[in-house]
């Protein structure tokens, strides 16, 4: 009669470290777990359990959100095949020992990321993990494979690689139907300084997605938080680096005449305007190339007021947010050199100022 003999302890010393409570199973071989001894761990009643194949978490109790972000990783990195291995030369300089060339995407690494419209992860979750195009291996349970040609640089946060904000932002939104919860998460990347609007939208467009219904209304969202943002750099550089105080956000008019446009900040003693070139990074990047007809109006608009401010004696300097964030100290040198030009230049013609 033979009786039923419970596993023997593992050999592993599980410490709180997240490395040591989940391990693929080369990992286990490399401590001296065979697969057999392995698979009997995580038998009815064993201390061990085994959440995607070839992968296992050393303890009885549900996997933590960090734990099954660990396991998806330690899945979808694992060595290919002998036959499909990478020549040394060939490989990828990011590969992470562990994980390979495997990086969480989509919602899992925007909670990563710190946005909080995306939350942690749980069992019922599914998890996108970004995984080379040649990578020949299946999605299972909650690990959803997503694969590409072009793998972004990972970043590295609580020890995890993860995609960059703008390439998560599109693997999730390629996975939600939802466009107000699409518009929260584009707002709230940008608004939070997570990202700048203009690489989303490149992103969004290398996707594919500009053109899809749950993207209706965010692209203009993102354009208002792209102004909000320029606006308050505008400002704080204005006064950082002590230039005279203009009339800030103002229309402007010929006296009896046509309106001119708006201006983002404008010296009527000097008669320079600066206005905020938010309308650039935006064309040529909706259907096909196509600009909207929302856009196209956006741009000719600036366009044309510029022109007319020009031929009235005008200066107007154009500073894009990219290069107010990247190089403020020489959009000051600009503006200050046409204030310090208006002095040896035939004044401007006379225009009224007006709220805008």
């Amino acid at each position: 009669m033979t009786q039923n003999i419970p596993p023997s302890p593992s050999p592993l010393r599980i410490t709180g470290d997240l490395r040591q409570r989940v391990l693929s199973a080369a990992q286990l071989k490399a401590h001296g777990v065979s697969a057999a001894e392995a698979a009997a761990q995580c038998g009815a009643g064993g201390p061990w359990q085994q959440p995607l194949p070839g992968v296992y978490v050393l303890h009885p109790g549900a996997p933590t959100g960090e734990e099954l972000l660990r396991s998806a990783l330690l899945y979808a990195g694992r060595p290919p095949a002998a036959g499909r291995r990478k020549a040394p030369a060939q490989r990828n300089p990011d590969t992470d020992p562990e994980y390979g060339e495997a990086m969480l995407t989509g919602l899992a690494a925007l909670a990563l990321h710190g946005l909080a419209t995306a939350p942690p992860p749980v069992p019922s979750d599914r998890i996108d993990v970004l995984v080379p195009h040649v990578r020949r291996m299946r999605s299972v349970r909650y690990v959803h494979l997503v694969r590409t040609s072009e793998p972004p640089r990972p970043e590295r946060v609580r020890d995890l690689p993860v995609a960059p904000v703008e390439r998560a932002l599109a693997d999730a939104i390629a996975g939600l139907g939802d466009a107000m919860a699409v518009r929260g998460l584009l707002i709230e990347a940008v608004r939070g300084g997570h990202c700048e609007p203009a690489a989303v939208v490149d992103e969004l467009d290398r996707s594919g997605l500009l053109g899809s219904p749950q993207m209706a209304g965010a692209v203009d969202s993102l354009f208002t938080e792209e102004r909000t943002r320029a606006e308050a750099r505008l400002y704080d550089m204005v006064r950082t680096y002590g230039l005279p105080e203009p009339l800030w956000n103002v229309g402007l008019r010929l006296p009896a005449g046509p309106y001119l446009g708006g201006v983002d900040a404008y010296w009527p003693e000097e008669g320079v305007a600066v206005v905020l070139d938010t309308t650039a990074p935006w064309r040529n990047r909706f259907d096909d190339g196509r600009p909207s007809v929302e856009q196209d109006a956006r741009w000719s608009a600036y366009a044309g007021g510029r022109e007319r401010l020009e031929r009235l004696g005008v200066t107007v300097v154009p500073l894009s947010p990219e290069k107010l964030c990247d190089a403020r100290e020489q959009q000051v040198v600009v503006v200050r050199t046409a204030l310090m030009a208006a002095a040896d230049r035939e004044p401007a013609a006379y225009v009224m100022v007006l709220p805008r």
